[in-house]
């Protein structure tokens, strides 16, 4: 023989699927409602609620400076969805298109790679800073790190003298 299964045994299990089939109903509802209305918006987490009590560094602030920041639809033959937080891309969103790789990302979710001390792609791992410009950049940001104030106005000797 088996187990017998009542149907109280059932019940509950089938309640619990039908509830959680009405709230997806009702997410993909909202989340219609809201684009329509243009407030797609408030569905992606931003990144001012992201904030941690962690100071920036230095070198995510002067990499943003190097990134431009595009809006999608000024794009020619873009992909379809960030790698990051795999949204697809809207015509008004803010992207950060990355210098050495050419991939492009949501500029919060690169912002957001970048606070936690990220100097490479998400995607491909390739530096963000070229390499034509990496002395101009280690150069800003020895400048920038207030290390250079330790030294007074001392300059290294060049090797051209």
């Amino acid at each position: 023989m088996g187990f017998p299964v009542g149907y109280t045994d059932l019940f509950l299990p089938k309640l619990l699927v039908s509830l959680l089939t009405i709230l997806g109903f009702f997410r993909k509802f909202t989340h219609a409602l809201l684009s329509i209305l243009g407030f797609a918006d408030f569905l992606e987490p931003a990144a001012a609620s992201y904030r941690h009590h962690e100071p920036r560094s230095v070198s995510a602030a002067l990499i943003r400076e190097l990134l431009p920041v595009v809006k999608f639809s000024d794009l020619a033959a873009p992909p379809e969805s960030c790698a990051v937080c795999l949204y697809e891309f809207d015509g008004e969103d803010e992207i950060r298109r990355l210098v050495n790789c050419r991939h492009i990302f949501h500029r919060s979710c690169l912002d957001r790679w970048m606070d936690h001390d990220q100097k490479t792609c998400p995607l491909c791992r390739t530096q963000f800073v070229p390499e034509e410009m990496q002395a101009a950049f280690n150069e800003k940001l020895w400048l920038a790190s207030g290390i250079s104030d330790l030294y007074g106005e001392y300059l290294p000797i060049s090797s051209d003298l």
